[in-house]
């Protein structure tokens, strides 16, 4: 849920945007969303309500107001988001988390934003924040003094934060950029003197002295004319300075001392805002004449980290990996995907890439050998993060995952912003220019992942998920990168590496049934395994058998804190209830193979439903579509829901045991 107040009032929610009704009743919102989690007495509605002597029956009319706001707000899920329409008394209280209103988070970004001390992390920063504006603050509200007051402050922070933007991109020496942003301000705003002089600096810089002097004079006339008064210090002192610079160039040129620069050379003898003109190759000359950065540019680059934390120094680049897997065989083919996808593109694009696959498949473990093995290509850093998104307990929320990257790329504490918006607009800022890899495990979906993306074109992200993601790869254009069981030689060669290839080679049969009855999933040998490293007695074939019975197999194929049956639960426990009875359903088929009539069938659902949740069944890799309308149900996952595990609250564990369902190392 989203409130608006900088453009047309509006509260929008996932399905769409709430119908507020009449000017009066907006106007009600608006006032309660400029004075959040702050009680508003109910004269002081009035009195913004109203602009000649309120009617006797005003005081109705606003509770009428009210009751019909909070009946909205609550059909819209107030309550899921924490937003609370109260009364107290003869005054009202919005209650709700302040960085769902959309002023809230321009303010944020703006105050993060330092454009003279780190002009490349306040441009992200303020274009992020002019972004959220859709139109003159609070349109739709009534047309009183009191609104139109407050309507005026919001646009003079909008004004604020433009000007701030422009003095960004010129301490960058992009005074092209900077020019094209005061320009429209000032067109809308001619008789802001501080906008125009800014305006008349920049023209200058970009060569355009002629224009920049043309300003003046239009201003001028207009003050003269609108208001009977001369130019201030503000527009006058950029004037005189223009002057200025134009005649030292000229003594420049006359003498022969000049270097060339022109007078269209984006940096030459500019004014530099305080009546000073600096040097040619000075703070405004970003690139020599044969293209190459020049010193400012080379300065600004080696001490970029510097600038983002003041005077502290460059943290050291961040190296959060996890530890790499341990045995580690196989995946050759994912692991070329991931490479190709991840440092080959040339786009300019961010690349992504989402490693999916079912519980115990291995995700987690191919994601992270991959950053190890490329972790050179990120001189920067490598970050890693467990989005708890298939585990115990609520998953990760972005803020939370973004302040510890933050604070891992050296942003001081009290620097790193409460809301998700603010940090991750911070965070994709700071990383705009590095060569970052950042490891996203453990997603439950696209929602959760978005914020915590870098937006550079140099940093890659690799995101794990038992769900496929797809709306990360429509909207994000991720390549998947998908995960199957292992074969029969891989298995036995993954059997080999934990217990020794000479145990393996002793019965090579028994090997081969132990990758059928563990499905293959690396997880579950590697917790086969375990079972045989603990007793070095036990031959290979003498597991098979006690794993033969289904009623034993998954609690044999569990191991202290990790087995495949916690990893099942956190699937099923996303489901919902429909979904978890359908897979229940579906773990009485005699062989595991059906399609969506006999599944239909079992679950006595009709097609529609059926078919739908065998679609999101195959997207949680909980069954899957070997072809069009044939699904495959695997041993394991039968087994679990079979036994009522499937069933949404189940506590039970089998064999006693209270495993986690995470996807490391395997």
């Amino acid at each position: 849920m989203e409130f608006s107040l900088l453009g047309p009032i509006a509260v929008t929610t996932g399905s769409g945007e709430l119908s507020l009704g009449p000017a009066k009743r907006r106007s009600v919102l608006a006032l309660l969303l400029l004075q959040p989690n702050t009680t508003v007495p109910l004269d002081q509605l009035i009195d913004f309500l109203w602009e000649d002597e309120p009617p006797e029956h005003a005081r109705t009319v606003v509770q009428g107001h009210v009751s019909r706001l909070r009946a909205t707000l609550a059909e819209g899920g107030a309550n899921a988001h924490g937003v609370e329409l109260t009364t107290h008394g003869s005054a009202y209280l919005l209650r709700l988390p302040e960085e769902l209103i959309d002023a809230h988070r321009f303010g944020e970004l703006v105050a993060l934003a330092r454009p003279e001390a780190a002009p490349a992390d306040a441009v992200p920063l303020l274009r992020e924040a002019l972004s959220l504006w859709r139109g003159p603050a609070l349109t739709g509200t009534v047309t009183s003094p009191a609104f139109a007051a407050a309507a005026h402050a919001l646009e003079e922070r909008r004004l604020t934060a433009v000007e701030a933007l422009a003095r960004a991109h010129g301490a960058l020496g992009e005074h092209e950029q900077s020019a094209a942003i005061l320009y429209s301000a000032a067109v809308n705003h001619p008789l802001r003197e501080g906008l125009i002089a800014a305006l008349m600096r920049a023209l200058f810089r970009t060569g355009r002295q002629s224009d920049a002097l043309e300003w003046f004079h239009r201003t001028r006339r207009l003050l003269n004319e609108e208001l009977g008064v001369d130019p201030g210090e503000r527009l006058s002192g950029a004037y005189e300075e223009i002057l200025r610079a134009e005649a030292a160039r000229g003594r420049s040129t006359t003498s022969g001392r000049g270097t060339g620069g022109g007078a269209h050379g984006a940096g030459a003898d500019a004014p530099s805002g305080d009546g000073r003109v600096p040097a040619q190759g000075g703070p405004h000359a970003s690139r020599a004449a044969d293209g190459t950065e020049g010193t400012e540019g080379s300065a600004r680059s080696a001490g970029a980290t510097g600038a983002r934390g003041g005077s502290r120094p460059p943290a050291p680049a961040p190296r959060l990996l996890p530890r790499p897997p341990a045995r580690f065989l196989g995946r050759e083919h994912q692991l070329a995907a991931l490479t190709a996808a991840l440092t080959t593109q040339s786009t300019g694009e961010s690349p992504l890439a989402v490693v999916a696959g079912p519980a115990g498949v291995g995700k987690t473990a191919c994601a992270v050998q991959w950053a190890h093995l490329y972790a050179a290509a990120f001189p920067d850093g490598q970050l890693f993060a467990d989005l708890r998104g298939f585990g115990e307990g609520d998953e990760a929320q972005p803020a939370e995952i973004l302040r510890d990257f933050l604070l891992a790329l050296g942003t001081p504490p009290e620097r790193v912003p409460t809301s998700a918006q603010a940090a991750s607009a911070l965070f994709r800022s700071l990383v705009a220019d590095r060569r970052l890899l950042v490891v996203l495990d453990n997603a439950r979906s696209s929602a959760q992942v978005r914020p915590l993306l870098p937006g550079g074109p140099h940093c890659a992200t690799v995101v794990t998920s038992r769900s496929r993601l797809d709306g990360l790869v429509a909207t994000d254009c991720a390549l998947p990168v998908g995960l199957q069981v292992l074969g029969y030689e891989e298995g036995a060669a993954l059997l080999g590496a934990m217990l020794g290839a000479d145990r393996v080679a002793e019965d090579p049969a028994a090997a081969q049934e132990l990758v059928a009855l563990c499905d293959g999933l690396p997880l579950a040998l590697r917790a086969a395994a375990a079972q045989l490293t603990a007793r070095p007695r036990w031959r290979l074939a003498r597991l098979a058998a006690a794993l033969r019975d289904e009623r034993r197999r998954l609690a044999l194929l569990s191991a202290e804190d990790t087995g495949i049956a916690a990893a099942l639960r956190m699937s099923v426990a996303r489901l919902s209830a429909d979904d978890a009875r359908l897979l229940s359903a579906l773990a009485t088929s005699a062989d595991g193979h059906l399609n969506a009539s006999v599944a239909a069938a079992l679950a006595g659902y009709d097609p529609e439903r059926t078919q739908d949740g065998l679609d999101r069944l195959a997207e949680m890799h909980l069954v899957d579509e070997e072809a069009t309308d044939v699904y495959t149900i695997s041993t394991l996952t039968q087994l679990f829901a079979r036994d009522g595990q499937g069933e949404p609250g189940r506590p039970g564990q089998p064999g006693g045991r209270r495993d986690t369902g995470g996807d490391a190392g395997r």
